[in-house]
């Protein structure tokens, strides 16, 4: 697994976008990560299916 790490100096108002992109990625690598496990027989290069 990737893990990225980093500082941000932002105004005030660009945290919320910022928390909500964050929580966005979080959520559809554990939707990814859930349909992998639960069908085994596909592999990483075909979410689609």
């Amino acid at each position: 697994m990737l893990v990225l790490e980093f500082k941000v100096r932002a105004k005030k108002h660009q945290y919320p976008a910022i928390n909500e992109a964050i929580r966005t990625a979080q959520f559809v690598q554990n939707k990814c990560l859930r349909f992998w496990m639960d069908n085994q027989e596909v592999n990483k290069y075909e979410p689609d299916r």
